[in-house]
């Protein structure tokens, strides 16, 4: 410890400047913690860099590691364990050192040639997307954070997370798998379904399908989070309430089987103009998870549920045309398809926290 640092204060170091390293890396500096070094390989990683850990130097990753009191870990999954184990390889990791890594997927497992050599293991993931801005920053604040560890050491991976503004929560080893999953299919599923609904609505004339959905779609992410969680936030009791079933409203939630069945027709001819045939696909599934799901939480009579599972169960059966959608409508076609892959592979993944 230096003369000059607050006691408790540690030198950090960022292994993968992406969106989520250099967002943490200034969250820590600005709570007190020196950044010592950061990796970037990519041109933008470097500008993140710049922008928000000023006056950082960018270094090899081995020699971030060998400055470093607390080493980030913010590197794509599949990059992680080959990255530890190499460093391990090279003699870089130190006894007492603190190594942390963000991925959602792992715990601390894939840190075990750093724990052999003598580091203490952290997983901390933030459960929230990164734009690799400043903005990040200020949105840490209440960000769930799922910390897990060695219990010994579990405060100091609890404490990291509350000194940048989140709100910790303790998760066994073995359940980070399903954790990652869970996240990963509630975000990046519901972008799917905004995709898929917006487009249905370009298709039917609608000008500007963002603005249609907005209300409806913030009404009911909003009701099902809540049905999910107590006031005080604490998990619902099952025995108590159906969760974020029992904010499900619509047609399958009504036993209104006339409705289902126009929406799959439609859906089906629209599949056909479109090139879509993910959209009535997805519809079937989750609206038999939902009529399922309701049935069970007794919110749909039985037989009603039955009628709307039949229902659901027939096979796609499509129509030439729709009066009024034109062929070529929401056509899954109209991109270019020669879209660059990202250049930047270092950046990690962008949804919870990547991404998911």
């Amino acid at each position: 410890m230096t003369a000059d640092r607050r006691p408790g204060r540690l030198g950090v170091g960022v292994v993968g400047a992406g969106r989520v390293g250099a967002v943490l890396g200034s969250a820590l500096r600005a709570a007190g913690h020196p950044v010592v070094g950061a990796s970037a390989v990519s041109q933008a990683s470097r500008e993140r860099v710049e922008d928000l850990l000023p006056g950082v130097p960018v270094l090899e990753v081995p020699e971030v590691v060998r400055r470093a009191e607390l080493v980030l870990l913010t590197v794509p999954d599949d990059a992680l364990g080959p990255l530890v184990q190499g460093l391990a390889d090279l003699g870089a990791w130190q006894a007492g050192q603190i190594v942390v890594h963000t991925s959602g997927r792992y715990g601390v497992g894939v840190l075990e040639p750093a724990r052999l050599a003598g580091v203490i293991p952290l997983a901390i993931h933030p459960a929230m997307t990164f734009t690799g801005t400043s903005l990040d920053v200020a949105r840490l604040v209440g960000c769930p954070f799922a910390v897990t560890g060695p219990t010994p050491v579990l405060p100091i991976g609890q404490a990291l997370a509350v000194e940048v503004g989140g709100e910790p929560t303790v998760l066994d080893e073995s359940a980070r798998g399903l954790y990652h999953a869970a996240l990963a299919h509630g975000a990046n599923h519901l972008v799917v379904l905004v995709a898929q609904a917006a487009q249905a609505l370009a298709a039917a004339g609608v000008p500007d399908p963002g603005r249609m959905l907005t209300p409806l779609l913030e009404a009911a992410l909003d009701g099902a989070l809540r049905a999910e969680s107590t006031a005080e936030g604490a998990p619902t009791d099952r025995a108590q309430g159906p969760g974020a079933i029992g904010a499900l409203t619509g047609p399958v939630r009504r036993g209104d089987v006339g409705t289902v069945r126009e929406h799959l027709a439609v859906l089906d001819a629209f599949a056909v103009h479109a090139g879509a045939p993910d959209v009535p696909a997805a519809y079937r599934t989750l609206a038999r998870a939902a009529g399922a799901r309701a049935l069970a939480a007794g919110l749909l009579p039985e037989p009603a549920a039955a009628d709307v599972l039949d229902a659901l169960a027939v096979a796609s059966v499509t129509r030439p045309e729709v009066a009024g959608m034109p062929g070529d409508a929401g056509s899954l076609q109209q991109g270019s398809d020669d879209a660059p892959l990202d250049p930047h592979p270092d950046d990690g993944p962008t949804g919870p926290q990547e991404d998911a």
